[in-house]
């Protein structure tokens, strides 16, 4: 869901459920979904995943109906019904109902996100890597990121996680863009949320020593 600067909000309501489904050795496994629901836009939103202590392992796409696995080959070992985290959702929609009437429509509180970027591996001039924009501890999960090279917006070769809940109920997420460092080149990333009176801006520049 794209960020609403602007956009006046008269409710906003989330319920998220998580739990441990297995703990071994440290190691948790945990079933993570959440509703929400934007009454001035009149809009529903929600996500259902599985983690591996902090890692997702799968989200379901709830638009296309269809389990979504973070790496490709975890599907090779095992498998999940989408159609089951769909019933739970419908579930979670009509406890979120519940719960906002008996908070009697209270609106919630807006945590603004907090951000950094920083490349994959180190870097090296001509060498193809990849920036990470990381945002994190924010609420509700309605949020635009938006990547800047030299100023000017670029869309090619974008990915973006899944909004990944942590334990005080607040949000984070990552946003990947493979880039070829060039001296002379500057990246921003730029994450836009109802928390923020204006954009944030995070920039980032190789540090590439000159040539002797």
């Amino acid at each position: 869901m794209a960020g609403g600067r602007g956009v006046p909000l008269a409710l906003l309501a989330v319920l998220t459920l998580q739990g441990a489904g297995a703990v071994k050795v440290g190691n948790t496994i945990r079933q993570a979904e959440f509703q929400q629901r934007i009454e001035a836009l009149q809009q529903e939103d929600g996500e259902f995943q599985m983690m591996f202590n902090a890692d997702e392992v799968f989200h379901v796409d709830l638009q296309k109906q269809e389990t979504v696995w973070r790496l490709p080959e975890f599907g090779t070992f095992t498998s999940f019904e989408a159609q089951g985290a769909l019933q739970n959702m419908a579930v979670g929609k009509q406890n979120l109902e519940i719960m906002m009437k008996r908070s009697n429509r209270s609106q919630a509180t807006i945590v603004p996100p907090e951000m950094t970027v920083f490349p994959k591996r180190r870097v090296e001039l001509g060498d193809p890597n990849v920036l990470i924009c990381y945002v994190d501890k924010f609420w509700p999960s309605v949020i635009t990121i938006t990547w800047l090279r030299n100023g000017q917006e670029v869309t090619d070769g974008i990915f973006e996680t899944v909004f990944y809940p942590r334990e005080d109920h607040s949000f984070r997420k990552f946003s990947y863009l493979p880039f070829i460092p060039t001296r002379g080149d500057y990246y921003d990333c730029r994450v836009e949320h109802w928390g923020l009176p204006t954009a944030l801006l995070k920039h980032w520049e190789p540090q590439v020593p000159l040539p002797a």
